[in-house]
C-alpha cells in the first residue's frame, strides 16, 4: 500500500462518482466493474491491492462494493480518499432514491404507478429468490448429499436460522453471532480461546437495546445494527429490513416494502441504498439520511480501522471461521424471509407467473440484468391491470 500513486485523488473521486450514477447490476457486477477499470485498464490499483481489498469487504459486515470501493480509496489516500470514494460511490444512488421517493409519495396513489409496482414487487420476489439460491450455493455448498456431508454443520446453522425466522418472523442477531462462535469453536476449538478480537461484537449489542424517544433515533438505532450485521450481499440484508421495518416497527406495509426494493433494484450503486427510501418514508429527507449514514456507517468503521492491519487479519483462521459460521445463519435468515414475503405478496396467478418467469430468466438468460427485468414487470403490470 506504500507505492505512490498514478492517479489524483480528484481523478478517484470523479470515478467513483461515475461509477456510483451509471453502476447497474448489483454488487457482483459493481466489483467487476472497478477491477476492469482500477486494475486492467488504468492500472491504478495493483492486483494485490485489489484482492485484499475484496477479501476485506467479504470477511467484515456490510454492503461489498461499497466497502470495497472505500478500501481502494484507502490505499494510497488513507482516511480521506477512503471517505470521498465511500461517499463518490454513494451519493448519487442516494439522489435518486430519495428524488424517486418523493415522486412514490406524491403519486403513489395513482392507478398506473399501483400497476407498475405490481408486477415489480412480483420480479423483486423472483430476484431475491435467485439471490439467496446462489448466496447459499457459493457459501454453503451445492445442494448434492457429498455437500450435505461435508458441511453438515453449516447446513443445520442454515436450516435452524430458516426455520426460526419462518416461526418467529424476525431477525435475531444473537442468533448469527452465536452461530459464529459455534462454527469457529468446531473448526479451530484452541484458537477459540485466545481470540478476543471477536467478542468486542457482544458489546456492539449493549449500544443496540435502548428505549429510544424520537423516531429519528430509532431509525438510527435500528439501521446501525442492520449495517454492523449483515454478512454477503447487498440483498442480505433483506430480513433484518423487513423484520424491523414490516413486522416490529410497522413503518411500511408489504407492498411498500416491496416497492423500496424494486427502487433500489431499478437504480445505479449499492443494492443497499434501499434504506434512503425506507427512511424517506418514515420520516422525510432527515429520515432518509439518517438511515443512510446509519447503515453506511458501521461499513465505513469496519473497513477503514483494519485496513492498516488487514495482512494479519486476512490470515487469522478463527476470524474466518467466525464469519463463516454468521454467514450460513444470515442467508438462512434470508430465505425464511423470502418465504413470508412471498407467501404474502403472491395474491394470484399473475403475480406467481411474474416470479416464475423472473426465476427462469434470470438461470436461463445470462445476460438480462436485474433492471430490465424490473423494467419488463413494469410493463406487465401496467398490461396485466388494463386487461383485468
Amino acid at each position: 500500500m506504500t507505492e505512490k500513486p498514478t492517479y489524483t485523488l480528484r481523478q478517484l473521486v470523479y470515478y467513483f462518482l461515475k461509477l456510483g450514477t451509471t453502476g447497474f447490476g448489483g454488487p457482483v457486477a459493481l466489483v467487476g466493474y472497478m477491477h476492469e477499470d482500477l486494475v486492467e485498464k488504468r492500472k491504478w490499483i495493483s492486483e494485490e491491492n485489489y484482492k485484499e481489498g475484496l477479501v476485506l469487504a467479504q470477511l467484515a459486515p456490510g454492503p461489498l462494493a461499497a466497502q470495497l470501493g472505500i478500501y481502494l480509496g484507502f490505499i494510497h489516500y488513507r482516511i480521506l480518499g477512503a471517505t470521498l470514494a465511500g461517499l463518490a460511490f454513494i451519493i448519487p444512488s442516494f439522489i435518486i432514491v430519495v428524488l424517486l421517493s418523493i415522486t412514490y409519495t406524491i403519486y403513489g396513489g395513482l392507478s398506473w404507478l399501483q400497476a407498475i409496482f405490481y408486477g415489480v414487487g412480483a420480479a423483486v420476489i423472483g430476484i431475491i429468490v435467485m439471490s439467496s439460491y446462489k448466496l447459499t450455493q457459493k457459501s454453503i455448498g451445492k445442494f448434492t448429499l457429498e455437500s450435505l456431508k461435508n458441511n453438515w454443520l453449516l447446513w443445520v446453522i442454515f436450516g435452524s436460522s430458516l426455520t426460526i425466522t419462518l416461526i418467529t418472523k424476525r431477525e435475531h442477531i444473537l442468533l448469527f453471532i452465536c452461530a459464529g462462535l459455534i462454527y469457529m469453536f468446531y473448526k479451530s476449538p484452541q484458537k477459540f480461546w485466545r481470540t478476543k478480537k471477536t467478542y468486542s461484537l457482544f458489546m456492539l449489542q449493549i449500544l443496540f437495546f435502548n428505549d429510544e424517544q424520537t423516531i429519528l433515533q430509532k431509525i438510527a438505532i435500528f439501521f446501525i445494527k442492520a449495517g454492523a450485521f449483515v454478512f454477503g450481499s447487498g440483498l442480505a440484508i433483506i430480513p433484518f429490513l423487513y423484520a424491523g421495518v414490516v413486522t416490529e416497527n410497522h413503518w411500511l406495509t408489504e407492498q411498500q416494502f416491496l416497492d423500496a426494493v424494486a427502487i433500489a433494484m431499478i437504480t445505479p450503486g449499492p443494492v443497499v441504498i434501499t434504506v434512503a427510501f425506507i427512511g424517506y418514508i418514515v420520516a422525510g429527507f432527515s429520515g432518509a439520511c439518517v438511515s443512510s449514514l446509519a447503515t453506511f456507517l458501521p461499513c465505513y468503521l469496519f473497513t477503514v480501522i483494519p485496513a492498516p492491519y488487514f495482512h494479519k487479519i486476512a490470515k487469522n483462521e478463527s476470524i474466518k471461521t467466525f464469519v463463516t459460521g454468521i454467514t450460513a445463519a444470515v442467508i438462512g435468515a434470508l430465505v425464511g424471509a423470502v418465504i413470508i414475503i412471498a407467501s404474502k405478496s403472491i395474491i394470484d396467478l399473475w403475480t406467481a407467473l411474474i416470479v416464475i418467469l423472473t426465476i427462469f430468466g434470470l438461470l436461463f438468460i445470462k445476460k438480462i440484468s436485474e433492471p430490465i427485468i424490473i423494467l419488463i414487470a413494469a410493463f406487465l403490470g401496467i398490461l396485466i391491470k388494463l386487461m383485468l
